[in-house]
């Protein structure tokens, strides 16, 4: 019966109240569902909407508005030891916290085993992707209703349409991430964003580039250059030392972390998630792409935005400049 239902939208009862999105990891991932959410609750008007997400970004996840609660899970730290009588404690909590309500939809739009066994989990009819059009074909198993989504498509529309077909709707419009940038900044003295940290060291651009950016950009404004590692702190602060006008600020939850890039005159960042909220935020960006491809998992936002390089081709310290060129020339 669920294989019948492939690239169907499900008749959904409108007077449904409660729906459970389950969006872990990683941060891009979990910024690329925030469109989602918002054209959800725009055509849902009257549901309840959870989101269970890794505990780290749980503080960004609640900054969406439509986030009506939100279950922490803490998978990464949990993985370091696993057996360990306090974890097995923490895991038989949240097995219960995610058990306590009963959801009218119940939608996995991570596609991992570890995801589909959480929905699996959790009490109400679970939709996920098929098998075709999964990231993990054994986790379709999990899913009472399953859907086939394009994996040609950028993660942003993936998202959308498979949040769509759960719940009875066709996504249309631009994607809405339902983040307030004049709401967040911060306000003070201008300043930009360099985002050079990334978890694979494919992604990454050079410190040596960086520092020629950085003295090419002068001393007009403060760079700030957030970090996440005690490598990426170290890095920083190498890059820092060798600017006029840098700073390292401490490390700060991503709620704290999104006001701070929100009040940024501009960033330029690697592909990490910390750059798809800058272009979530309508930041003006420079994206530098180097070992990941950007028609797939590139940034999506409203405000001016330059992408550079491709997979395994970085670009020129020239190309990134002029990028930057380009990006205050469109910025207000």
């Amino acid at each position: 019966m669920a294989g019948m239902l492939n690239a169907q939208y499900i008749i959904v009862n409108h007077a449904m109240s409660d729906v459970l999105f389950i969006k872990t990891s990683s941060l891009g991932d979990v910024i690329h569902h925030m469109p989602a959410l918002t054209e959800a609750r725009r055509q849902r008007p009257d549901a309840h909407f959870t989101w269970l997400v890794e505990e780290a970004f749980a503080p960004l996840v609640r900054l969406h508005p439509a986030v009506g609660e939100v279950i922490p899970v803490a998978w990464r730290r949990w993985r370091k030891s696993l057996y360990a009588p306090a974890t097995l404690a923490e895991i038989v909590g949240s097995l219960r916290a995610i058990r306590a309500q009963r959801y009218d939809e119940i939608v996995d739009s991570q596609g991992l085993l570890r995801s589909a066994l959480i929905a699996r989990v959790a009490r109400g009819r679970r939709q996920g992707y098929d098998r075709h059009s999964i990231r993990e074909p054994l986790a379709s198993a999990f899913y009472d209703i399953r859907h086939s989504v394009s994996r040609e498509l950028h993660a942003v529309e993936r998202n959308r349409i498979l949040s769509g077909l759960a719940l009875g709707y066709a996504p249309k419009g631009a994607p809405d991430f339902g983040l307030d940038r004049a709401r967040l900044a911060v306000s003070g003295p201008r300043y930009a964003v360099l985002l050079h940290a990334t978890a694979r060291t494919t992604k990454e651009w050079p410190p040596e580039h960086w520092i020629a950016l950085g003295k090419a950009l002068g001393a007009d404004v403060e760079l700030v250059l957030p970090w996440g590692t005690p490598a990426e702190r170290a890095r920083s602060e190498t890059i820092a030392a060798a600017l006029p006008r840098a700073r390292v600020p401490e490390r700060s939850p991503l709620d704290a972390v999104a006001r701070l890039i929100a009040g940024a005159q501009f960033v330029v960042g690697v592909d990490t998630g910390l750059m798809h909220l800058a272009a979530a935020l309508g930041v003006p960006l420079v994206a530098i792409f180097a070992g990941s491809k950007p028609d797939l998992t590139g940034p999506v936002g409203s405000g001016p935005l330059v992408v550079l390089g491709a997979q395994d081709k970085a670009p020129s310290l020239q190309e990134v400049l002029e990028g930057v060129m380009r990006i205050a020339a469109r910025s207000p």
